[in-house]
């Protein structure tokens, strides 16, 4: 007996598709879980207060005002003492090299979206003026879904406002969540090229606003990937403090170059301009 041919119609395969995206969605979600349950929050939500005037003693003079804005990266998450925070290390490497100190202030917040970025500049104090602000931020608009170019909008958008008021900015990109291992797959890799993709659409909106870029993902993601054990902290998401010296390496070039553009003359540049405050005058 001949067999019939079977015949894939519009209707059955558009079946077929669908069936396989939900049951792609339910391995997506379950995995999601897994991950969450891997992660938990052994860390806590607060990373430690490293905010205070870096190496004073050594370098006399005015302090450098580098501003920290983003998410629990720039904050210093996962870091076990303060002087290994994110901003710490920059705070540090900036009176290396400018022969001054440094005062950091961080009003980056732990699990940050970039929609946060606007409520961050307005819990500055009025008259608060940052020398340089570094943003790192991205993840959790992965992690949340956020459409890349929504995201990376709101930060083209906080980048020409710190430019318009004359204050360069350095943005690590967003880093690369295929080297977390606490992820399974294939959630791991949808992660990965979410980040990527999200990472290009925040380098070209930054330098379209007149800031300059750091790509985190692959100034430092090669070695996240191949020492997990010693660049990340104990919830395998955070960087540890060796991850945080590796982030700031990267990003101290940048930052170096921006302020050297940018210098102070006789100890003030410009006039203070209230960034706690949007610019009708209401808070942020």
């Amino acid at each position: 007996m001949r067999r019939r041919p079977v015949t894939l119609t519009a209707a059955s395969a558009l079946a077929l598709l669908g069936a396989g995206a939900m049951g792609l969605r339910a391995v997506i979600t379950r995995q999601a879980e897994i991950a969450r349950r891997r992660i938990g929050k052994p860390l806590g939500e607060q990373a430690l207060d490293a905010d205070r005037v870096w190496r004073r003693k050594k370098h006399p003079g005015r302090p450098v005002e580098l501003l920290l804005l983003g998410d629990s990266i720039a904050a210093g998450l996962g870091a076990g003492r303060r002087r290994d925070t994110l901003g710490a290390r920059l705070a540090k490497g900036i009176a290396r090299e400018r022969g001054r100190p440094v005062r950091l202030r961080t009003a980056a917040v732990v699990g940050s979206e970039t929609s946060a970025l606007p409520a961050q500049l307005g819990s500055l104090p009025d008259g608060y003026r940052a020398d340089i602000a570094v943003i790192v931020v991205g993840g959790n608009d992965v992690t949340h879904r956020v459409p890349a170019a929504r995201a990376a909008g709101q930060l083209g958008d906080i980048v020409r406002m710190l430019r318009s008021d004359g204050i360069p900015v350095v943005v690590g990109t967003c880093p690369d969540l295929g080297t977390l291992r606490a992820i399974p797959q294939p959630l791991r890799a949808l992660a990965a090229r979410s980040s990527r993709q999200l990472a290009a659409a925040q380098a070209s909106e930054v330098h379209r606003a007149g800031g300059r870029v750091v790509a985190l993902a692959r100034a430092v993601g090669p070695v996240f990937a191949e020492r997990p054990e010693e660049m990340f902290s104990v919830d395998r998401f955070h960087p540890s403090a060796l991850g945080y010296r590796r982030t700031a390496e990267a990003l101290l070039p940048a930052v170096r170059a921006a302020l050297a553009e940018e210098p102070v003359a006789n100890g003030v540049r410009g006039t203070p301009v209230a960034l706690g405050r949007t610019r009708d005058g209401a808070g942020g």
